[in-house]
């Protein structure tokens, strides 16, 4: 059990750094168990002050520091486990100081460690002090030279910028030297050292300019990473054309690596990827993956200007580099992809990851005011709440207005690191608007609750519309305050023909009362389309106007949306004990009617078969019983498949691929929609679903219906599915990426046994618990995305978890964190099973030795 308490950091407290790092010179020797680092820093004092000198550094050991070329005596100087102090320093100096790290036995995987047999680093957030002695914080920036020194074995030699010159040394050995011209952040520093193949290629910027790009993977791979190289063009381009950036460096690299905490880092000219974010190609990448990949792809070069050329402050200003930048990303997908359909799937994602976080204890603003480990931060909140936060100041003062508040922005602070007041007073100056009470959505937590009621006079024509909002209390926050809301608002007759196309009412109060003339039917409201804010809303009105939006709404995200609570309220309904089976019936001719819709592209119909979520419907039922929503959402869905059947049948068929395969989005809906199906009519078994689910898996060309097939199978159970189960890992052994699809498949095995089953995968030859992305595959799928299962009734899903972060938390307390959250909502579910989330939270927190990272988040859970 813990005997300290860690203290928090807070905003509040913030003040400039003492002193400043003008430049940087890096000296490696790498070794994989003793690499020297040798780092020349032109440091001065910021400001009139007699502060001592204190640089981060942890798991550092010193050899030497020296100021001005004077090595400086035990007295002269401190080290600790965390600082080196000394308390002595001129206004302006040269630091010198080597020490000596291991990269191989460093299993954080954070600062400098090996991979694959490679060396390579993650600094964000906190890294390089673990690296060297420096001002580890983001608002120190500095231009940095490096010299990288390996054996030849280590083939490629890479760091951020422009490489100055290579060359050969005595003892089989070799250097390289880079400089980056910009200055930045130590966070975005990167390394990369080892035997890798590279995919090269170009690109010309619009003002002319060619700029190299580089794609290293493991040898034998650069094939997969064509799609990736294919995405970086089109996101070079797109940024030009959308915001107006060109890029700055004469060479652009990214750099797939297997161990990685992260999807991926957007260090200064030289990105670094997890590989399952990188290689693909049909035989062992899903459709899902290639979705991904465009997108990690676009995000970490959209960093290039939001992140690294302006970077923030400090670390409660994160949303202002990950949230504006998902935002950009979301934009640049919805182009490539179709805007709708990329929007339910962006909504989708909110709901299932930021919504229950919001409704937790560890609801946090986008914005937050405190932290012990900023590791702990990297939220949906950040991410997926900053974006629709930035989505919505783009509604709320028009799309030309926010370009100009772009532009200014990268006019104003380029080369600083800034801060959100900053970043919104430029759409204030932009748009001539007061963005004052906007602020409240990067300071207060939770996700507001809107209601709409309608009022018609059909003598006068004449609607008024009533909003309300309101905001539950969160963990620190008791009382909340109206915030600004954008409700996108149209509307439609009994018929589902136009009466008045959208138009945007601003909730800027607790209430609100809209009154709209010549309404000379009886009004379908269609709320909230394109879901214009991140709330909550409710409309009271009968179901039937529910079917008039999901058959005829002009705005796609509405149409599904109005499907989405349809079944919603059926699962609710009968997860609560009162099943309405003529509802239920209705609800499937309605998606009969609906795939017949000729004018709807397949990736829609795909989207509009997957019902809520269990995550997603827990969060609607007070309080959630996991078994109960899991049988009534089977239910829902195996009559939807038993009363459409034989189309389906005749759609699963006539979607068959024929020719060559294509990434592009509309073969990708065909198959989208295909294995929809499939998973669909997995819901009612049969001999002829089980011969249609082994047919499919069989007959599979590509990754994406191997997959759709496999869980099939895994839903159906039986001989079958252990055959397949098999067939797979005996074709994909050797592929690590796959096996990890392998892994997760089966932690979604709905069956009462799914635990044995993930308990004897930990056991595997082939599981690696010191790799996350095996460990996510595996168990945090199993936590996530089983609710069933994890939620069992003795509780014995809950001790898994415990066991196992436990376990993590003792060699990577970052990943050991991220699986914390699935037994943080404890107080959403029954009572009985919320008093086992929480013994296992109580057992977690005693554990002696616990990380910061796990710490904060267990101690807040039970708060």
């Amino acid at each position: 059990m813990r005997t300290d308490t860690p203290q928090p950091v807070r905003l509040a407290e913030y003040r400039p750094p003492a002193f400043l790092i003008e430049t940087t010179r890096l000296e490696f020797h790498l070794e994989p168990n003793t690499t020297r680092v040798k780092a020349t820093l032109a440091i001065r004092r910021n400001g009139d002050h007699a502060e001592p000198l204190v640089l981060n550094g942890e798991r550092l050991k010193p050899i030497s520091v020296a100021i001005d070329g004077r090595v400086l005596s035990d007295n002269e100087r401190t080290i600790d486990s965390e600082f080196l102090t000394v308390p002595d320093v001129p206004n302006a100096f040269t630091l010198t100081t080597e020490v000596e790290i291991d990269p191989e036995n460093n299993k954080a995987l954070d600062g400098l460690y090996m991979s694959g047999g490679r060396f390579c680093t993650q600094c964000e957030a906190e890294g390089f002090r673990k690296i060297t002695w420096f001002a580890d914080r983001p608002d120190v920036l500095s231009r940095y030279t490096v010299r990288i020194e390996a054996d030849k074995a280590f083939h490629r030699l890479l760091s951020n910028g422009n490489l100055l010159n290579s060359g050969e040394l005595p003892d089989g050995r070799h250097y390289a030297e880079w400089e980056d011209p910009f200055p930045k952040p130590c966070y975005l520093f990167a390394l990369v050292a080892g035997e890798l193949d590279e995919l090269a290629d170009s690109f010309t910027t619009l003002s002319g300019r060619k700029v190299e790009l580089r794609i290293y993977v493991d040898p034998g791979m650069a094939p997969r990473a064509a799609y990736a190289m294919d995405a970086l063009k089109r996101s070079m381009k797109w940024d030009e054309q959308a915001f107006g950036r060109e890029y700055d460096l004469d060479l652009f690299m990214i750099v797939a690596v297997r161990d990685f905490n992260f999807g991926a880092m957007e260090n200064k000219g030289l990105n670094i990827f997890n590989s399952a974010l990188l290689l693909a190609d049909e035989a062992t990448a899903t459709d899902l993956d290639y979705e991904r990949i465009e997108s990690v792809v676009a995000h970490e070069y959209f960093h290039n200007w939001t992140g690294d050329r302006i970077t923030c402050r400090d670390w409660f200003q994160l949303c202002l580099k990950e949230g504006l930048t998902v935002f950009r990303d979301q934009s640049f997908s919805a182009d490539m992809r179709g805007a709708a359909v990329q929007r339910i799937k962006d909504v989708r994602a909110l709901r299932a990851r930021q919504f229950p976080e919001d409704a937790g204890p560890l609801a946090h603003p986008v914005r937050p005011s405190a932290y012990l480990k900023i590791d702990n931060f990297y939220t949906a909140t950040i991410y997926e709440k900053g974006s629709e936060v930035i989505r919505m100041l783009k509604t709320i003062i028009g799309a030309d207005a926010f370009r100009a508040g772009m532009d200014l922005y990268f006019e104003r602070w380029d080369g600083q690191a800034t801060t959100v007041e900053e970043f919104i007073k430029c759409f204030a100056e932009a748009s001539g608007q007061d963005l004052t009470g906007f602020f409240g959505w990067y300071e207060q937590a939770g996700t507001p609750s809107v209601s709409i009621g309608q009022s018609w006079d059909e003598d006068s024509g004449v609607l008024e519309l009533t909003l309300r909002q309101s905001t539950a209390p969160t963990p620190g926050q008791p009382n909340k305050q109206p915030l600004p809301t954008p409700i996108a608002i149209g509307l439609l007759d009994d018929d589902g023909r136009p009466l008045r196309e959208t138009e945007v009412v601003l909730l800027d109060s607790a209430e609100k009362t809209v009154r709209l003339d010549g309404v000379t039917r009886q009004p379908v409201i269609s709320a909230l389309r394109g879901f214009s804010a991140p709330v909550r809303l409710t409309i009271e009105r009968p179901a039937k106007d529910r079917y008039v939006l999901l058959a005829a709404d002009p705005d796609l995200f509405n149409r599904w949306e109005a499907g989405q609570e349809l079944a919603r309220d059926l699962i609710l309904s009968r997860a609560g004990g009162t099943p309405d089976e003529v509802g239920e019936e209705r609800f499937a001719e309605a998606m009969g009617r609906a795939l017949g819709d000729q004018a709807a592209d397949h990736a829609f119909k795909a989207l509009l078969l997957s019902l809520p979520s269990e995550q997603d419907l827990s969060l609607a039922m007070d309080p959630a019983d996991p078994g109960a929503l899991h049988e009534a959402r089977d239910a829902l869905r195996a009559r939807i498949a038993v009363h459409l059947e034989d189309d389906l049948r005749r759609l699963h068929l006539s979607l068959q691929e024929v020719g060559e395969f294509s990434a592009d989005s509309d073969a990708a809906g065909r198959r989208a929609l295909r294995n929809a199906i499939l998973d669909l009519l997995s819901a009612q078994p049969s001999s002829d679903t089980l011969a249609l689910a082994v047919g499919h898996f069989e007959a599979a060309a590509n990754m994406t219906d191997a997959m759709g097939g496999l869980l099939a199978l895994v839903n159906l159970g039986g001989e079958a599915c252990d055959k397949a189960l098999t067939d797979f890992h005996a074709k994909w052994k050797d592929e690590q990426l796959v096996l990890d699809k392998w892994f997760a498949v089966q932690a979604r095995d709905p069956s009462d046994g799914a635990l044995g089953r993930v308990l004897g995968l930990t056991a595997h030859p082939d599981f690696d618990s010191k790799n996350p992305n095996r460990l996510r595959a595996l168990i945090s799928t199993f936590a996530s995305m089983n609710p069933a299962r994890f939620h069992a009734e003795d509780g014995s899903g809950y001790r898994f978890l415990a066991d196992q972060i436990i376990i993590i938390d003792g060699f990577n307390p970052m990943t050991a964190a991220r699986m914390v959250e699935p037994l943080g909502g404890w107080r959403r579910y029954r009572d009985d099973l919320g008093a086992l989330m929480r013994a296992e939270l109580e057992r977690i927190v005693a554990h002696p030795g616990l990380s910061k990272n796990v710490f904060e988040l267990v101690s807040k859970s039970l708060a």
